[in-house]
């Protein structure tokens, strides 16, 4: 049996590789491989993730272009929103802008976006402080660190800029939906201390990760940045940071910024309060997740309602967030596999929370409205590999597996 399942899997490997291979890559090859999973091996899924999120073009001849521009587009976005201001605040405003100071009061003023910006600054570091506290990786330094910043005295790395006392931001609140914070699961170690800055000349990746994020809001004013986004970008810099070939592994930091980019063009009007209702929104995705459990699972969804236990209380966070703090980071990465390869990708979303529920239907038919919270918001140890498969049933449009009642008001 391990030989059969050996050969099966290194034959899966060749089908991969020979895939990427081609001049022109089959798209809807490329979703069935990896819907099912990508290879942890060789690099493939960070490629693999770049194509599915539209970062890499699907002619192999234009990657180099591509990657070229796209990398030396994003160098510019740190220079110009990074390193140029952090050397103002630096020395001062400079010979080209005398009339500048901090108290000025000139909606032009440089110094006026500098304290600005650090006001969303303040909120970013905090998060990524905390980034994926289950692991090691975001506290340890970057074998590439960007040398433009860490090796230039008169640039203020942008964890220096934040006024630690300041940061009494809490968690972003939703109260248009009930929601109170987007909580970390129970997978999630306690935090007693937030990571630190390395010495200088040395670059953590959660400062990479901080620099993506402070970029995305410089250049998304009207969004900015929100709390949750850190947990979205954390898997893909994760991937590619770890990528085995070098000179992507040298390049993660703007790869994941593109990847990040395409990533939230898809879902930024989940974070978005004043799109809450709209066919977009977060609100209409938990009422397509009730719908899809009702449809399923009618008896489940019923216990739900008598019970008063909105989506509200539980799916905002999994749906918002694509499920990044209900699972370990390996696990999270699995169901990006299936979520990125989905055409449909929020379809896909909707039935893999909709199994969650049903894998826990026995349980939560007995319980009561205080335990059914506590699985829903705290979801327990799972094979995700189950989980998918029971979504994929879902997906092909099993049996319900209770009888639907006639319809009623679900209000």
């Amino acid at each position: 049996m391990g030989h059969r399942i050996m050969a099966a899997y290194k034959a899966r490997l060749l089908e991969f590789d020979a895939l990427l291979k081609e001049e022109a890559i089959d798209v809807r090859r490329l979703r069935d491989l990896c819907f099912s999973g990508v290879p942890d091996e060789g690099g493939r899924r960070a490629l693999c993730w770049k194509l599915l999120l539209h970062y890499l073009p699907l002619d192999r001849s234009q990657w180099n272009d591509t990657l070229n521009k796209k990398r030396a587009q994003y160098n510019h976005f740190v220079e110009e929103m990074v390193v140029e201001p952090a050397r103002l605040s630096k020395n001062g405003s400079g010979n080209n802008h005398v009339e500048d100071h901090p108290l000025n009061p000139n909606p032009e003023s440089q110094w006026g976006s500098f304290f600005k910006d650090n006001e969303v600054l303040a909120q970013i570091d905090k998060d990524v402080r905390r980034l994926c506290p289950d692991i090691m990786f975001f506290q340890r330094g970057t074998q590439f660190p960007c040398e433009v910043i860490v090796n230039d005295p008169e640039v203020e790395r942008l964890h220096r800029r934040v006024t630690h006392s300041s940061l009494t931001a809490t968690a972003v609140t939703r109260k248009g939906l009930g929601i109170t914070k987007l909580e970390a699961s129970n997978r999630r170690s306690a935090q007693t201390e937030d990571y630190h800055p390395l010495p200088p000349g040395s670059e953590a990746h959660w400062e990479v990760v901080e620099r993506i994020l402070f970029i995305y809001a410089k250049l998304n004013p009207g969004q900015s940045y929100v709390q949750g986004m850190n947990e979205i970008i954390g898997p893909i810099y994760y991937t590619f940071a770890n990528d085995p070939n070098m000179a992507f592994r040298e390049n993660a930091e703007a790869d994941c910024f593109w990847c990040f980019i395409s990533l939230m063009g898809e879902i930024r009007d989940f974070f978005i309060r004043t799109l809450d209702d709209s066919a977009s929104g977060i609100g209409a995705m938990m009422e397509r997740l009730m719908s899809n459990l009702r449809h399923h699972d009618h008896q489940l969804w019923n216990r739900l309602r008598t019970q008063e236990l909105r989506p509200q209380f539980f799916s905002f966070r999994w749906l918002t967030l694509l499920l990044s703090q209900e699972f370990d980071l390996p696990d999270v990465i699995r169901v990006w596999d299936s979520l990125f390869a989905d055409a449909d990708r929020f379809s896909y979303l909707i039935q893999v929370c909709t199994a969650m529920m049903v894998l826990q239907r026995d349980v939560m038919l007995q319980n009561d409205f205080g335990s059914n919270m506590k699985i829903l918001q705290h979801y327990p140890p799972v094979d995700v590999q189950a989980l998918l498969s029971k979504a994929t049933e879902l997906k092909e449009g099993q049996e319900p597996l209770s009888d639907p009642s006639p319809p009623e008001d679900s209000s």
